[in-house]
């Protein structure tokens, strides 16, 4: 993917980028909120994208919006599994669990470089 240069992103404010990286944060702690924070996360990406023009803002909040989204469709895959055996719920519910801190680690690192998230 071509990299975005900080110069190119003139209509973005300091705040913008501000509320990026708070809008990461708080994906990256919801597990130990009991997803909390990504649910409130998740609005924010909504609102914030929806007046969005900047080609990298966008992805980037389209990636967090689709990665919450497939968490929660595969906990609720998983579910059953969890509640008729622990043991295999639980590792698939970790593994989910680690998939979703990945994205957002990735994602959050690719935004701080100024990078497409994919």
């Amino acid at each position: 993917m071509a990299q975005t240069q900080l110069e190119d992103l003139g209509s973005k404010t300091p705040s913008d980028r501000s509320v990026m990286h708070v809008l990461y944060g708080m994906h990256t702690i919801a597990p130990f909120t009991l997803w909390t924070l990504s649910v409130i996360a998740l609005i924010g990406h909504y609102v914030k994208r929806s007046d969005e023009t900047d080609p990298m803002y966008l992805a980037h909040h389209n990636y967090m919006i689709r990665t919450v989204w497939w968490a929660v469709v595969w906990l609720a895959l998983s579910s059953p599994l969890f509640f008729l055996l622990f043991v295999p719920g639980a590792i698939a519910w970790t593994i989910v669990g680690a998939w979703y801190l990945y994205r957002c680690l990735r994602g959050w690192l690719r935004f701080n470089d100024n990078r497409m998230p994919e």
